[in-house]
Formats: structure tokens, sequence, C-alpha cells
């Protein structure tokens, strides 16, 4: 893991085709900007989390009526 302390506008690059750029932000929230190949799946921890929990409870549920 890499943690890093960087300015406003300031990049980093993820290979030779992925770019992050730090927007700014306050003290809960950090604005980024991602340029990444259409091919490149981007998704947030909250929204893969949330899907886990509905495959979890759907799977749950299949259970349940079997029983």
């Amino acid at each position: 893991m890499l943690m890093l302390t960087v300015p406003k506008e300031e990049y980093l690059m993820i290979g030779k085709n992925i770019k992050i750029t730090f927007l700014g932000g306050n003290n809960n929230q950090l604005r980024i900007m991602i340029d990444a190949p259409k091919d490149v799946n981007i998704a947030r921890g909250r929204a893969i989390r949330k899907r886990a929990v509905k495959r979890r409870n759907a799977a749950a549920a299949g259970t349940q009526d079997r029983q």
C-alpha cells in the first residue's frame, strides 16, 4: 500500500495509461479525477460492498426457500 500527501492538482501515473489527478477536498472528502482507458473497470469500494451484500442476501433468500 502506498500513502502519499500531495498538493492540489498533483497527479499519479499508474502504468502508461492511467492518470489520477488530485483536485482537492476537505476533511471528509477528497476529489480526484481518473483518466483511464474504457476497458479498465473503476468501481468505488462502497459500490463493491453494496453488490456483495445484495449477492449474499439473494443467496440466503434462495437457501431459505429450499428449507
